[in-house]
């Protein structure tokens, strides 16, 4: 038998360069562990390369075309390194945030920065989506403060991006007034905000992952994202979860190559569930780029929450075809070069992201019982 090298297919689309892939191997592996030099340079080095503007209006400083292409660039970057595609996650799910935010001066005073990497974008709302599937109550709660505004206090345990000097942060903040919660766009300098060391985590290190802590921030109406989050998430959770995907997308196009690559020539025992598992991500792809672009998951969000959890099938059957093609030299250290023990890790944070896979079948199972 004749070993041939196969074909990645994965979609030629011209958002990265030979050279933004070879950026991005080279330090896959640092960004994974936590390397401080790497983890630094990668937003800046995203945006450099015009990747944060894709699917962003031409008047907001983007590229236009479609939220697809959103989608696209984080899933390739996800093919190369998970870290740099979850950072990168972060800054373009705030930047959506601030083009869909009926606050202009807010937009006009972060926007530039957040778009030229200079400063970072976090999206602290894993708990606003646990609170509204019911998992938990809100962790920051507002107070109205004399003359104006509100003083918040709580944490955030979780949020992604939190690069140093300059960061922004929405959170969700609840109102002691018993209003609805607001969702909030924190910068790294109000004072009372203390961000923790990063996380230690078993992979993703490089992903500035950490908490924060708030005690009497002082903020005003010139720092909302949306006075009333009930309004303004089901508007951009679409793009939120759209983008998300781009890790599972790209982490089982990734998987898929790698297990091609070591299949002999012809009748392989696994050719036809790679060929299966290929075709149904492809498949799951189009359909969540139509459905984004469309506008359909506004209104119908279950279909979003399916797709999702497809995804998420889809990258467990990829890292079972790697791991099978290779057999032994998986568990061996001397192979690690081939990055494969970096994407089982990887592979690991799927199922857990918020909204987990979890929450997602929770929801599914609600909105089934009411549709009954």
């Amino acid at each position: 038998m004749v070993t041939r090298k196969m074909t990645s297919h994965i979609p030629d689309f011209p958002l990265l360069t030979g050279a933004d892939r070879q950026w991005l191997d080279a330090r896959a592996q640092a960004l994974d562990a936590g390397n401080g030099e790497a983890t630094a340079a990668v937003v800046p080095y995203l945006a450099e390369a015009g990747l944060l503007g894709h699917g962003l209006a031409d008047a907001l400083g983007g590229q236009g075309a479609s939220a697809g292409d959103a989608i696209e660039a984080i899933a390739q970057v996800a093919t190369h390194s998970m870290s740099a595609a979850f950072a990168f996650w972060g800054q373009r799910v705030l930047i959506e945030m601030l083009a869909n935010t009926g606050n202009a001066a807010l937009r006009e005073r972060w926007l530039p920065a957040l778009l030229a990497g200079e400063a970072a974008g976090a999206s602290g709302l894993s708990n606003i989506m646990k609170f509204l599937s019911g998992l938990e109550a809100l962790n920051i709660r507002a107070t109205a403060r004399e003359g104006g505004g509100w003083l918040l206090n709580g944490s955030v345990p979780w949020c992604t991006n939190l690069r140093g000097p300059r960061f922004l942060a929405a959170i969700a903040v609840a109102r002691d007034d018993g209003a609805p919660p607001m969702i909030v766009a924190l910068p790294s300098d109000r004072p009372g905000l203390e961000r923790s060391p990063d996380l230690e985590l078993i992979a993703l290190r490089g992903t500035n992952t950490a908490a924060l802590q708030l005690k009497d921030v002082a903020i005003t109406e010139d720092d909302l994202l949306a006075e009333r989050a009930g309004g303004f998430l089901p508007r951009v959770r679409p793009a939120f979860l759209g983008m998300q995907c781009g890790l599972s997308i790209g982490l089982a196009r990734a998987a898929c190559a790698q297990a091609a690559s070591r299949m002999v020539q012809g009748g392989h025992v696994l050719q036809q569930p790679l060929d299966d598992t290929r075709s149904h991500l492809e498949q799951a792809v189009a359909a969540l780029k139509a459905g984004v672009e469309a506008g359909d998951f506004v209104e119908a969000p279950e279909r979003l929450f399916a797709l999702r959890l497809a995804l998420h099938d889809c990258v467990q059957q990829a890292m079972q075809l790697e791991l099978q093609t290779a057999g032994g030299r998986a568990y061996s250290s001397l192979d690690a070069d081939d990055g494969f023990a970096r994407r089982w890790r990887e592979s690991a944070f799927i199922p857990i992201v918020t909204p987990s896979v979890i929450q997602l079948r929770a929801e599914l199972q609600k909105l089934q019982k009411l549709g009954a």
